[in-house]
């Protein structure tokens, strides 16, 4: 399969450090945007995007929003220890369930300067409604490079989810180098994100504003959204020489029937669909995938990496219209409102896009799986669009510009 002897130096391209951005604009919409349409390169300001688009587009968000998964203990020797929270093992693995939790939970985390950790208990006041309290953390396990970490609280009248809300902080990516500042709970969330759960922002949807909304409405651009739970795998490098040595995260995809429903009714008819952020890309592709998984009695709603290149659904010629039937079939059956799935959907060069026809998304590190992804979508010209934004220096990454890229 020649997806898993891509070269990922391939992807490569030299990001001077200062062009990451480490703080967002003062306004979200006064970003820049490279909009890529049929081989040819134009410069915009986000809040033109509504000009930019097709009438009677659907535009896709997610709306997940991030939680304060970083938390900081000092240990008994004094070493401050760092639990950065995953995702949860008991006694719910479902976020949303988990966060909202009023008893012990162990999550798997990464925890920063181990080393110096001798196992005991560590423990950390927090403070809500003028009430003084205390988290505990203790180690479960070692997990290959994670942890299983166990959290306990001296006041269950509280949630974990308000728990970490006042003890944790933002968890910014590492590509920024600073310490997350209180104003960072605010810009490193998009004002639509209405369910916790990730532990990275879907940064595209962070260029969004009311004004911007209410453009989109007024020249009939319809807004739809699903839920994908970003998890610390979307700023893992790809280590190894070629792609098939590097381990795609999973994550988990909520959807209802009412957005399947209208996705269905747009793509039927064949109106143009934007994902708004390769998080809602993956989860589009996804839910192709999961339809025509269940069309062929698979009924395991989870989509490895590998699998749309070299199983025996890579051959299919099913439509999205009939793999987004396929699915309502499914919550018929088994009398479900919401489809819930995890996805470890790789979008390497050489994928075929089944449901989306442009892409809204920041610019991305270079030989990383959302390079790749963008490479997918629009092939080679990727290069084009990256050395615009250098020679322009755009602002880079999470807190940066963004594309519009329309698929050829």
């Amino acid at each position: 399969m020649k997806q898993k002897q891509i070269r990922i130096q391939d992807y490569n391209y030299e990001l001077p450090t200062e062009l990451i951005a480490l703080y967002p604009l003062p306004q979200r919409d006064e970003a820049r945007v490279i909009v890529y349409r049929d081989g040819a390169i134009t410069e915009k300001v986000f809040s033109q995007v509504a000009d930019i688009i097709p009438a009677e587009t659907l535009l896709v968000f997610n709306d997940t929003k991030v939680i304060r998964a970083r938390l900081f203990f000092k240990s008994g020797s004094g070493a401050t220890i760092e639990i950065f929270c995953l995702e949860p093992v008991t006694p719910f693995t479902d976020l949303r369930l988990a966060v909202f939790v009023h008893e012990p939970t162990v999550w798997r985390c990464m925890v920063g300067n181990a080393k110096r950790w001798k196992g005991d208990s560590l423990e950390k006041f927090f403070s809500i409604d003028n009430s003084i309290s205390k988290l505990y953390a203790s180690l479960v396990e070692k997990e290959g490079e994670t942890f299983l970490i166990k959290f306990e609280w001296d006041n269950y009248d509280f949630s974990f989810a308000s728990v970490i809300e006042t003890a944790g902080l933002i968890p910014l990516p590492p590509y920024m180098r600073r310490e997350a500042e209180l104003k960072d709970a605010d810009s490193y969330q998009t004002i639509f994100g209405q369910q916790d759960g990730s532990v990275a922002a879907p940064t595209a949807g962070l260029h969004f504003t009311e004004e911007v909304f209410e453009s989109l409405k007024q020249n009939k651009i319809e807004t739809a959204f699903l839920t994908l739970h970003v998890g610390a795998g979307t700023f893992r490098p790809v280590k190894t020489e070629t792609l098939e040595g590097h381990q795609m995260h999973g994550e988990r995809i909520y959807v209802n029937r009412i957005f399947i429903e209208n996705l269905l009714k747009h793509i039927s008819v064949g109106k143009s669909i934007a994902a708004i952020g390769t998080t809602s890309l993956r989860t589009l592709e996804s839910l192709y995938w999961f339809g025509v998984k269940y069309s062929l009695g698979d009924k395991s709603f989870e989509l490895n990496q590998w699998e749309v290149y070299e199983s025996s659904i890579s051959e299919t010629t099913m439509t999205a219209t009939e793999a987004l039937q396929s699915l309502i079939k499914y919550l018929d059956t088994e009398g479900k409102f919401e489809l819930s799935c995890t996805t470890h959907l790789l979008c390497a060069p050489g994928y075929q896009f089944r449901t989306t026809d442009i892409l809204f998304t920041n610019f991305h590190l270079p030989q990383s799986t959302l390079l790749l992804l963008v490479s997918a979508f629009i092939g080679d010209d990727w290069k084009k669009v990256y050395d615009f934004a250098l020679e322009n220096r755009f602002r880079f990454l999470s807190y940066g510009d963004t594309s519009v890229l329309f698929r050829k």
